[in-house]
C-alpha cells in the first residue's frame, strides 16, 4: 500500500516514509562528483532498495536520470507500467522472461554465451532487429560475466546476425569502498580497460561503458567512462562514514507504542523467556516484528530504537509481529511514535548491531508495511 502525505503528520501505524526531497539531495550530490556529460544510471532493483520502485523511479526520471537498472525482467515491467520511459537495464535476465523483456523494451545484461545464444534466438523468433544488449564481463567479482578470452567467439556470434546489437560494455567492481583493496580495484579497472579497447575494435564502434558503483563514483572518478551506476548512495548510504555525512537516508521506518506494561523484578518478557528483569521496568510493545524484516538477531538488548529522541533497547526475542522495548526511563504513552531507523538513527548503525549491512536491512522490509511518499 502506497499513499502520500506531508512531513509533519505523526504516524498512527507502522509505516515506511519515503522522502523524495532526500532522494533528490542524494542524486544531486552524486551527480556533482561526475562530469556533466557522464550518464547516470539509477539502480532501483528490489523495490528500489526496499522503498517503492515506481515512486522513486518516476521522481528520478523527472530529475534527469539517464538509465535505470533492475535485477529481473518483472521489475522492469513494473516500472514501465508506472510510466517510466527511460532505458531500463536488466542485470540478471533469464531465458523464461526473454519475450516479456523484449515486449517491454528492456535491455538485457548478457553475461554468458548460452544466454546470448538464447536471447538472439528469441529476438529472431519475434522478428526484432538491432535489439540493444549490454555485454557484462567478469573482471574479478567472479559472480556473473563473460571472460575476456570469450570476446572473439562472442563477437563472431553477434556479427553474423542482425537481431541484436551491442550498445554497451560493463563490469562489476568488488570492493570500491575498501581502502585495503585499492590494488585489486585498480587491477579490475585495468582488465576492464583492456576489454573495452578490444570490444571497440571488434565491433568497430564506440560502445557505452559503465563500471563504477556508488563507492566507485566517490573513490575512482577517473574510471567513470560514459556512465556510472548508483544504488545504495541514492537511498542515503555511502559505505564510508565521510560519505554518509553528505547523504540523507530516504526511508524512515516508524511505528507506535501499542501497549505499555509494568514488569516486576524476576518476571520474563517474550517467547522462551529470553529476558528476565533484574528490577521493576516499564516495557512498550511495538506492532512490527520479524515478518516485517526486523529479525530475531536484533533482540536481546543489542539494538535500540528511538522514542522521543531517546534510545530504548529491544529486549527478549523479536516476535513475528511484535517487538518489546525497555522504556523505563522515557516519558511516553500508548500511541506515541517510535523511530526504528531513518534520518536520526541510520539503517547503517541499526544493522551493525546484528553484524549485517544496511542493504540487507532495508531490502528485507516486508511489503505489508505501508509506504508513505513524502513529496
Amino acid at each position: 500500500m502506497v499513499s502520500k502525505r506531508n512531513e509533519t503528520t505523526k504516524t498512527r501505524e507502522t509505516v515506511l516514509e519515503i522522502d523524495l526531497k532526500a532522494l533528490q539531495h542524494n542524486y544531486e550530490y552524486l551527480r556533482s562528483k561526475i562530469k556533466p556529460e557522464t550518464k547516470f544510471l539509477a539502480v532501483v532493483k528490489a523495490y528500489a532498495y526496499g522503498s517503492d520502485s515506481q515512486a522513486i523511479s518516476l521522481h528520478l526520471q523527472n530529475l534527469g536520470v539517464d538509465y535505470f537498472a533492475v535485477a529481473y525482467a518483472n521489475e522492469g515491467v513494473h516500472l514501465r507500467e508506472a510510466g517510466v520511459t527511460a532505458p531500463i537495464l536488466v542485470l540478471h535476465p533469464q531465458k523464461v522472461h526473454f519475450e516479456i523483456l523484449i515486449e517491454h523494451s528492456l535491455e538485457p545484461s548478457i553475461y554468458s554465451k548460452s544466454i546470448l545464444s538464447d536471447f538472439i534466438l528469441t529476438a529472431q523468433e519475434l522478428g526484432v532487429k538491432n535489439y540493444p544488449i549490454h555485454l557484462k564481463f567478469n573482471t574479478g567479482l567472479n559472480r556473473l560475466g563473460l571472460s575476456a578470452k570469450e570476446l572473439p567467439e562472442i563477437s563472431e556470434l553477434i556479427n553474423k546476425q542482425d537481431a541484436v546489437k551491442v550498445v554497451a560494455i560493463l563490469s562489476h567492481l568488488a570492493a570500491t569502498e575498501d581502502s585495503d583493496e585499492t590494488e585489486f580495484t585498480n587491477l579490475q579497472l585495468k582488465r576492464f580497460e583492456a576489454i573495452c579497447k578490444d570490444a571497440d575494435a571488434t565491433f568497430n564502434t564506440k560502445l557505452l561503458k559503465h563500471v563504477l558503483n556508488t563507492s566507485g563514483i566517490i573513490n575512482y572518478p577517473q574510471a567513470q567512462y560514459d556512465m556510472v551506476r548508483s544504488g545504495i548512495g541514492l537511498y542515503g548510504y555511502g559505505n564510508q562514514p565521510d560519505v554518509d555525512t553528505h547523504l540523507i537516508p530516504v526511508a524512515t521506518l516508524k511505528t507506535i507504542i501499542a501497549q505499555k506494561h509494568s514488569i516486576p523484578a524476576g518476571e520474563s518478557v517474550g517467547y522462551n523467556r529470553k529476558y528476565t528483569s533484574n528490577s521493576e521496568i516499564i516495557t512498550a510493545t511495538l506492532p512490527l516484528g520479524h515478518a516485517d524484516g526486523i529479525g530475531r538477531e536484533y533482540g536481546h538488548g543489542k539494538t535500540f530504537v528511538s522514542v522521543h529522541g531517546q534510545l530504548a533497547p529491544i529486549i527478549g526475542n523479536v516476535c513475528m509481529d511484535m517487538i518489546m522495548i525497555d522504556v523505563t526511563n522515557i516519558e511516553c504513552s500508548e500511541g506515541d511514535e517510535v523511530i526504528i531507523f531513518g534520518k536520526e538513527l541510520p539503517a547503517s548503525e541499526f544493522s551493525q548491531t546484528a553484524n549485517t549491512i544496511s542493504y540487507e536491512l532495508i531490502t528485507g522490509l516486508s511489503q505489508r508495511i505501508k509506504r508513505l511518499i513524502l513529496d
